[in-house]
């Protein structure tokens, strides 16, 4: 028996409490577990042990890519199955130091971001709604669509932010601009938003000139740490789903540019996500999805908050509001699955299931969660006493 049909079987064994099979390269079967598979996994060629031992995530993602792994029944399920024990499956974080470099210059996360969200807006707009929300929803109901979803998110937010007519208001890393348009028609504030990304950079400025809004809202690209000595000041921050691409070393340094443009009893609304404990994130993941992406703690960013004298006064978990929104958008992609095909190669789309049903997996087997924190900057009296106010 070669090595590396020994080490599949030893690895199998982490999975004994669940029921599935897996049929290797020499047409043995494995049933793993008690009672009826609820799937089974086809490995068409071995996996080097050296491969698994360098990091399981990215061998096997790998070989889902290249066809060389198949699923038989559903895959979310088997995502489902297997990344309940994602602590279980290795991950040599030294041997694998390109992934799992620690740069974080301007340049370098120019990069990282553009890799991700340069990909194209007509790529984007296949499978995310009219919004062009690319992070989490709000799913008021169970039959919301993923529209509705990416609204009530939206007027969620800007209700924590307690927003009065006149204000301002900063949006660092502001996407394709939804939000800040929301807060500008509902709330006649003046809002400006942040991004690297080129293509959300062309998008938001034309959508300000369709809604008429050149007189509330402008976009710049511009990067978080311009902010300390930019001169601007505002009533409001919010930062939804960026946080994730400062890495690690420079959290403190995000935490300090945000406290140096929000004015006093400011409000700053913070929404990402986030890990149980601290992680150096996924190597499938920080390769082909998010290069340089870290999901920071709940506790690291409480405690960093402290030392610039924000006061934490709300936080709220949407974890399976997020696994809801992926299935959502898992759906249009597998829908213009056709129109994918045409603008990348099956490596790409088989690349991109796997990233949308993994992240949904991931949220509901606890892997990852998403917190929205509401800070003030020092203390701040005038805000409601209970949080009624956000669902009225």
């Amino acid at each position: 028996m070669s090595v590396d049909k020994i080490f599949i079987k030893s690895f199998l064994n982490n999975f004994e409490e669940e029921s599935f099979s897996v049929k290797l390269w020499d047409e043995e079967e494995i049933k793993v577990g008690q009672g009826e598979p609820l799937f089974k996994v086809t490995l068409n060629k071995p996996i080097p042990k050296k491969e698994l031992l360098s990091s399981a995530t990215l061998a096997f993602g790998e070989a889902y890519m290249d066809g060389n792994l198949e699923v038989e029944g559903d895959f979310l399920t088997m995502l489902n199955t297997v990344l309940k024990y994602k602590s279980k499956f290795p991950t040599d974080f030294k041997g694998l130091p390109k992934i799992f470099s620690n740069l974080t210059s301007q340049k370098k996360q120019k990069e990282e971001v553009s890799y991700h969200y340069d990909l194209g807006n007509d790529f984007y707009s296949l499978w995310l709604d009219e919004t062009m929300s690319y992070s989490c929803g709000y799913f008021k109901n169970e039959n919301d669509s993923l529209y509705d979803a990416q609204m009530n998110k939206i007027h969620h937010l800007l209700k924590k932010l307690n927003l009065n007519e006149g204000q301002s208001l900063l949006d660092i890393g502001c996407g394709w601009g939804s939000l800040l348009i929301e807060a500008a028609k509902n709330y006649k504030v003046k809002g400006l938003g942040i991004t690297l990304s080129e293509e959300q950079y062309k998008k938001f400025k034309s959508r300000i000139k369709e809604e008429n809004l050149q007189d509330y809202l402008d976009v710049k690209l511009m990067d978080y740490r311009e902010l300390e000595k930019s001169g601007l000041s505002f009533d409001r921050v919010v930062s939804v789903g960026m946080l994730e691409h400062v890495g690690r070393p420079n959290y403190d340094l995000f935490m300090r540019n945000v406290s140096k443009v929000l004015k006093k009893e400011g409000i700053f609304v913070l929404h990402y996500i986030s890990g149980l404990i601290e992680s150096e994130g996924d190597a499938w993941m920080r390769k082909y999805i998010f290069p340089g992406g870290v999901i920071p703690s709940l506790r690291e960013i409480i405690s960093l908050s402290a030392d610039y004298k924000f006061y934490t006064i709300d936080i709220e978990s949407l974890r399976m509001h997020y696994m809801k929104t992926l299935l959502k958008w898992a759906e249009n992609f597998e829908n213009n699955i056709d129109k994918v095909r045409e603008m990348f190669d099956e490596r790409f789309v088989r690349m991109w299931t796997m990233y949308l049903y993994s992240c949904a997996a991931c949220f509901n087997t606890g892997v990852i969660d998403l917190h929205q924190i509401v800070f003030t900057n020092g203390v701040n009296n005038s805000n409601p006493l209970t949080r009624d106010y956000l669902y009225k």
